[in-house]
């Protein structure tokens, strides 16, 4: 592999001693119980797609700050009782877009839910349709800066809030079994996913690619791509602000949520990625669950001459087949 990131014989020893908030626990714990809502879904509206196999709703439910967040539910057409779910986190700077977009899940038999991303949709995709009326504190345009000074002003604070809202949402739509639900993502998504398999401590399973989030120091000194490049950027103009947004971004550490993960986990990685180095993921594998009294499944798949599109459509028939043999659709 090229010498961006760790040899690979080290990346399957890298286990980095967790740098994290005192109060890691307390903080996230009172976030979400701040945003415990009355009822976990606000609305559910039929939509004509033009699909025939599959069936589709608007959903809105309450997120931070009881804030509506938008997503898009998909289920196989005329299926017959409850069914395993996938609830799925889109990347950086996407929103959910239009709903025929993502049916890989629903085609495979499981019920889906596409969390839209407050606040992004406008860098590529087909669009968002969530605000963030939040967004007011000191940061860049960004959202990987936005409110970077201050743990509670952080977005990712609200978005991983929101997150971690989407698997209740999920679970109280019809059709869903409850007790069968998966969180999923890619890049941002996979952050998302993995910071919600360290809070939510009931999911049936985790699917992580490629993984934002994980490894935020050692990623800030590595790169420059994407929204780690944003960070440094930042932080080249405002001189003297690093210590303030490096006990922020303690905060959203994937690997700190990894430590308290039960859930079987997938993870998968490219040895080329510049924008997510994979040193991060395999600090959140090696310590994934260390922290639950447990030893739960983990399993990593790396592509050694790929990027941040790691595995693409190959991972995801691994995927498929892996969260098959646990969640039976």
């Amino acid at each position: 592999m090229p010498a961006f990131d760790m040899p690979l014989d080290q990346l399957e020893k890298h286990r980095p001693v967790p740098d994290e908030p005192a109060d890691f626990d307390a903080f996230w714990q009172t976030t979400l119980k701040d945003a415990e809502p009355a009822s976990p879904v606000l609305s559910a509206r039929p939509v004509a797609t033009g699909l025939r196999l599959v069936d589709t709703w608007d959903v809105t439910f309450p997120g931070f700050a009881g804030d509506p967040v938008r997503a898009w539910y998909t289920r196989p057409a005329r299926a017959a009782g409850p069914l395993p779910a996938v609830v799925e986190y889109a990347g950086y700077g996407r929103g959910r877009g239009l709903p025929h977009e993502r049916l890989t899940w629903a085609a495979a038999g499981y019920a889906h839910l596409l969390m839209d991303n407050r606040g992004q949709g406008d860098q590529y995709g087909n669009g968002g349709a969530t605000p963030d009326p939040h967004a007011v504190a000191p940061g860049g345009p960004g959202p990987a800066v936005r409110g970077l000074l201050d743990p509670y002003d952080y977005h990712y604070r609200r978005l991983i809030t929101d997150a971690v809202r989407a698997v209740a949402a999920l679970r109280a739509l019809p059709g869903v079994d409850p007790a069968r639900v998966a969180a999923a993502g890619n890049s941002q998504g996979g952050g998302l996913a993995l910071a919600v398999a360290g809070l939510v401590p009931d999911l049936a399973a985790v699917l992580v690619t490629a993984p934002l989030l994980c490894g935020i120091r050692r990623a800030l000194d590595l790169t420059d791509a994407g929204p780690y490049g944003e960070i440094a950027a930042y932080l080249a103009v405002h001189r003297g602000a690093e210590t303030a947004a490096l006990r922020t971004l303690g905060y959203v550490e994937g690997i700190s949520f990894a430590r308290r993960a039960t859930a079987p986990a997938h993870f998968g990685v490219g040895l080329r990625d510049t924008v997510c180095p994979p040193s991060g993921a395999y600090a959140a594998c090696h310590r994934y669950g260390e922290l639950t009294g447990g030893d739960p499944h983990r399993e990593l798949h790396a592509y050694p001459f790929n990027g941040h599109e790691g595995g693409e459509a190959a991972h995801i028939r691994r995927q498929l087949d892996w969260l098959s043999g646990r969640l039976t659709p």
